[in-house]
């Protein structure tokens, strides 16, 4: 059996009903294809490799990849099973069509995982993953509430998110210190009219000392002049919505 690395910040699933919950979130809209990031024993994968779709994965662990290559060997005639680290797959190279993500992701990698998802958004429509609960929640929090930052912002920008069932730490070997949480990203139709990069900047700058007014926050922001009276000045970046960084990136990209 495959044990938990603690540097890998594995924690197995064990409970098949949550497994199969998290696999059945998926909308299977627009795409016919899924890759599972650390599939570890293979809790979800006995789920989806029963869809009739295309599933790949993508597991660094090498025990684990040798226990998977075993237990689904003649199960499944084709289950690719990339073993690299998710964070450096060329996704592009490997996927010529849309393609979900599902994972019980690693709690220290999973905000990168998610902004990975965002720099490959053209081809990720669908995320379905769990994650600390602290996480999940700050993901899909709305603005007004002290949860809502940086990843909130950026995440939401491109994909609608929905937090679906909490999971204690119980079910997992070895139980992790935290409870998890579930959540769904569905990408939207229309992506924010300015320049990424530009968001990104004003958003991090906008966050970067949250309790201050964004006229302070801003202040060594280039262009912060072309804001001049603009009430956003006044407001805390916690208090601004996904489209109004959207109409701050605007004004100061003008």
């Amino acid at each position: 059996m495959v044990r938990a690395k603690k540097h890998l910040g594995q924690h197995f699933l064990n409970d098949l009903q949550i497994a199969e919950n998290i696999v059945n979130a998926l909308s299977w809209q627009g795409y016919n294809q899924v890759l599972e990031i650390g599939p570890g024993t293979g809790v979800l994968t006995q789920y989806l490799i029963h869809q009739n779709r295309k599933v790949s994965v993508v597991e660094i662990d090498k025990e684990s990849v040798e226990f998977l290559q075993k237990k689904y060997n003649g199960i499944r005639e084709n289950l690719p099973v990339f073993s690299e680290d998710f964070l450096q797959m060329n996704l592009k190279a490997i996927f010529d069509n849309q393609v979900a993500i599902i994972g019980n992701f690693p709690y220290n990698i999973s905000s990168q995982i998610l902004f990975k998802v965002v720099e490959n958004k053209e081809l990720v429509p669908e995320v379905v993953g769990m994650f600390q609960k602290e996480v999940a929640e700050r993901v899909a929090a709305k603005h007004g509430n002290k949860t809502y930052g940086v990843i909130s912002v950026l995440i939401q920008a491109y994909y609608d998110v929905e937090y679906l069932f909490t999971v204690h730490e119980h079910v997992f070997t070895p139980p992790p210190k935290v409870k998890s949480g579930v959540i769904r990203l569905k990408r939207k139709e229309k992506e924010p009219d300015c320049n990424p990069a530009k968001f990104k900047q004003v958003v991090k700058s906008g966050f970067s000392q949250r309790r201050k007014t964004l006229r302070n926050a801003l202040k060594s922001t280039q262009d912060i002049e072309k804001l001049n009276k603009h009430p956003f000045l006044n407001l805390r970046a916690e208090q601004l919505s996904v489209e109004d960084f959207v109409e701050l990136t605007q004004i100061l990209s003008a």
